[in-house]
């Protein structure tokens, strides 16, 4: 297991295998963003893409994604799905 100092919680966390994508962006997250991080976002992009019903081939909803990914893991205020409320915030769960 390796460490990385997380960007989004500072401190050494578990470091992602391998970057996400190629490329500068890919790199900077690999050496910077913590496997719990990198899920969370992931998990935090579904909701998104299903709210919003975001096409991923439409070059305004890469945009806005790459765009949410780093305020999300700059600690910056970002979108929130709307209608997501987390289980352990619903009783009807």
């Amino acid at each position: 297991m390796t460490l990385i100092f997380c960007r989004k919680y500072k401190k050494n966390l578990e470091a992602l295998e391998r970057a996400p994508f190629p490329g500068v962006k890919g790199e900077d997250i690999l050496q910077n963003i913590s496997r719990q991080a990198w899920q969370e976002w992931l998990e935090h992009q579904t909701r998104l893409i299903n709210e919003k019903h975001l096409q991923l081939f439409d070059s305004k909803a890469q945009k806005f994604l790459s765009e949410q990914r780093e305020r999300f893991f700059n600690n910056e205020q970002f979108e929130a799905a709307e209608g997501f409320v987390p289980a352990a915030n619903n009783p009807t769960l």
